[in-house]
């Protein structure tokens, strides 16, 4: 269930411009007397509430991560001679994107190969002695069978013959030994220069030609823009009611106003729970719609996973706590006509103020709650509520000056951040 924001701000805020607009308003009033009284009066927006049903909602924030995102190491120590991409580059699975000084390398293989020319003639030594040997030895067990030989000399030539077999087998040995360290030297070798474990675009370029580097040393990020995906994190709560497949919509902010809104869906949640926060995390794939998203940016993102029964909706801004007593409730001010359908528009293109209204608070029970509306129980569909300038009101005023508004223009007004609200206000005197 989605919190209301708590409107205090908006109102103080949207009462400066109020109270600026009640002094333009009594300059053009020709009547002093009246000016004189209207001067006093506070200037309120008021919106027209209406039927309906609100979606069922969790809200909450996200991190945008691009698919087959990696963070992208060294494998060796070295120095870096070359850097052959930028932040920003598209590259693909395998293409080279940092150098590292190879010399040491190279001349380790240089020497492991010559080892192996080295034990590989050892080799060919020990077998042509074996040769040689199981040559002579054929011949002495011959004439010692004819007694031209005696048994010492075959013995020893049997003893020869083993210790030649056994060379062979060190010289064995030595070769594939070396051909075990040329083989790890050139694995070593290759690793000079690193390449792209996956195709994406390059970001957080931290390699620079001359630096030192090391298996700690990150080097670039690498991730599929194009593809990304928004992680969440979940309370048990939420998972009594959000499921994989529910629709979801993902504010995202493009500029200092400009608020983008993603649909997509829920695609997967992880049925493990952190064991200290009983928490689980889910993930939204989304399409990078223009470009506008970067991975590592925050978003809001809302679950929609039902909705509510009918009732009296109002802007959330409209829900006011009287700092008297303490009660929740709406101040209502009567049915008036619409400037609109009769074209009675003020000079800046705003409906005119009213004459002076009897606004009046009534407690309403709040029964269903959206990210900016809420649906509540008291109050008649069609009623005129006032949104912005309650806290003059509760401080005992019983009429006020009241402008007519959309819900869009409230909607928007809502959905501005303190920042946003600042220049609002700033722009509007």
């Amino acid at each position: 269930m989605i919190l209301r924001r708590t409107p205090g701000l908006l109102f103080l805020a949207f009462a400066l411009i109020f109270s600026a607009c009640s002094s333009s308003f009594s300059e053009t009033n020709a009547d002093s007397d009246i000016r004189t009284e209207e001067e006093s009066l506070p200037v309120v927006e008021a919106v027209r509430s209406r039927l309906g049903s609100l979606p069922l909602s969790e809200r909450v924030n996200g991190t945008i991560i691009s698919e087959n995102q990696v963070t992208l190491y060294p494998e060796i120590n070295g120095r870096v001679v070359q850097v052959l991409a930028r932040n920003g580059d598209f590259v693909r699975q395998g293409d080279r994107l940092v150098v590292i000084e190879a010399s040491q390398y190279r001349e380790q293989l240089k020497q492991v190969e010559a080892s192996l020319r080295v034990n590989q003639a050892a080799l060919g030594q020990a077998k042509a002695r074996q040769k040689e040997l199981e040559a002579q030895f054929r011949r002495t067990a011959m004439l010692a069978k004819e007694g031209l030989a005696s048994q010492v000399e075959v013995e020893t030539l049997q003893a020869q013959l083993d210790s030649a077999k056994a060379a062979i087998e060190l010289a064995e040995a030595q070769i594939q030994e070396s051909e075990s360290v040329i083989e790890e030297t050139r694995t070593i070798l290759s690793k000079t220069e690193v390449r792209a474990p996956v195709t994406g675009t390059i970001g957080r370029r931290n390699a620079q030609v001359g630096m030192q580097v090391s298996a700690n040393t990150e080097l670039f990020t690498i991730g599929d823009l194009n593809e990304l995906r928004v992680e969440v994190v979940l309370t048990t709560k939420a998972l009594q009611e959000v499921e994989v497949g529910q629709r979801v919509k993902i504010y995202a902010r493009s500029g200092v106003r400009d608020q983008r809104v993603f649909n997509a869906k829920l695609s997967r949640i992880s049925p493990f729970l952190d064991p200290v926060t009983r928490s689980t995390e889910a993930e939204i794939d989304i399409r990078n719609q223009d470009g506008v998203l970067r991975p590592g940016m925050s978003v809001v993102v809302e679950i929609l996973y039902g909705e509510s029964r009918q009732a009296t909706l109002v802007p959330s801004s409209a829900v006011f706590t009287h700092p008297d007593t303490g009660e929740e409730g709406i101040y209502v001010v009567p049915f008036f006509q619409e400037p609109h359908s009769e074209g009675q528009n003020s000079g800046d293109g705003m409906p005119p103020l009213s004459p002076p209204m009897l606004a009046e608070f009534r407690a309403v029970q709040v029964v269903a709650e959206g990210r900016m509306e809420v649906g509540v129980n008291g109050l008649q569909p069609g009623t005129w509520v006032v949104t912005v300038g309650q806290n003059l009101l509760a401080e005992g005023k019983e009429q006020a000056l009241v402008r007519m508004t959309t819900w869009e223009r409230v909607l928007t007004l809502q959905s501005l951040q303190r920042e946003d609200l600042l220049q609002e206000v700033l722009g509007s005197k």
